[in-house]
């Protein structure tokens, strides 16, 4: 949506979550991520409110995501953006993203097991929090197929007076079903189908089913539940390969075995590692092997350095293998630095 939004020149704002590699990857307004200079001047700037709200706010301190949702607003008006494009980073009616009282346009793709222990640990009750996003009088879009599911967004639809609109979406392929949401939106909003089209054959998200190298071909994808693991199984089948050597570490608070049923019977070698992040536990990669070897009989060695599961699946494999790293946006982000380190992310405001 936000580059279809540049190509038809508007001035246009970006903020998603998580990043990748480096956190400035949060921020976007038109084609370049905040620069790590204005990034520390904006913080330089909330230091004082945040302690503030820490001294005396009744509810404590903000939360990390909660200031990075205030350094990406404030960044959008100092430099007077026309629109802004936001993500939600858990769930929808309580997360920092949705103070915004007015939106022209409220969406979500489909709903999946995700922040079970917050969110709820049913499809429904999930669906409820996200639907929290839906704004009154806003233009609300939707690729989830259950009807179930569609039933409690059709309700906040009329509670909220928004209009609710159906997008179908395309197989199981993720790409494609995104790309018609887009599509549909950006229609909404009166922009020209050549600018549409421009910006989503432009469109690229590091660590979203990411060709990095070929001989062998070295795909970098962030799945982390079933949903996404099944589109990625399906993006597999779209290239030539002898082998599959799957480098994989999953989050602790994870469905794992959901994801594992749909990829390991289509690997032929297992590395499962770690990935060192403290705001997030990850499973350790000794349980994860024991998992895999339940689903399919293949090779399964752990290694807890990420790089080392790198480097060894790239000796392994021969020029027609594929190596895959998946489970988490956490490990594909650290290992794509191979490619691209994040002091020419940096430098350059760009991922690619």
């Amino acid at each position: 949506v936000h580059l279809g939004l540049i190509r038809a020149g508007k001035k246009a704002g970006l903020f998603i979550s998580p990043f990748v590699t480096t956190s400035i990857e949060k921020i976007k307004v038109g084609e370049k991520y905040i620069s790590p200079d204005e990034f520390a001047e904006i913080v330089e700037e909330l230091k004082p409110i945040i302690d503030k709200a820490f001294r005396e706010g009744p509810d404590g301190g903000p939360s990390y995501f909660e200031i990075f949702t205030a350094i990406a607003f404030l960044y959008f008006k100092k430099t007077k953006c026309e629109w802004a494009v936001l993500e939600v980073g858990m769930g929808g009616r309580y997360d920092s993203t949705n103070v915004v009282q007015k939106t022209l346009i409220t969406a979500i793709t489909n709903i999946n097991y995700d922040h079970t222990h917050i969110l709820g640990k049913t499809l429904s009750r999930i669906a409820r929090d996200k639907a929290g996003i839906i704004k009154r009088g806003s233009q609300f879009f939707t690729t989830e197929e259950r009807p179930a599911l569609l039933d409690i967004f059709r309700e906040e639809c009329q509670k909220t007076g928004a209009k609710f609109n159906l997008v179908p979406a395309v197989a199981k392929d993720y790409l494609l079903t995104n790309a018609a949401l887009v599509r549909t939106i950006l229609g909404a909003v009166g922009i020209e189908k050549k600018h549409i089209e421009t910006g989503i054959k432009e469109s690229r998200l590091p660590c979203r089913f990411e060709i990095v190298q070929k001989k062998p071909l070295v795909v970098l994808d962030g799945a982390h539940n079933e949903s996404k693991m099944e589109s990625t199984t399906e993006n597999l089948e779209k290239l030539e390969y002898r082998k599959l050597f799957l480098v994989i570490g999953v989050a602790e608070n994870k469905d794992i075995d959901s994801i594992l049923k749909v990829i390991v019977p289509k690997t032929d070698y297992a590395l499962a590692t770690r990935f060192e992040i403290k705001e997030r536990k990850c499973r350790n990669p000794f349980a994860l092997a024991e998992q895999i070897k339940k689903y399919k009989k293949i090779p399964v060695k752990v290694y807890l350095d990420p790089w080392q599961a790198l480097d060894k699946a790239s000796k392994l494999a021969r020029t027609d293998d594929l190596i895959l790293a998946t489970g988490s946006f956490f490990l594909t982000g650290e290992l794509r630095q191979k490619w691209y380190p994040e002091e020419r992310v940096l430098e350059e405001r760009k991922s690619f």
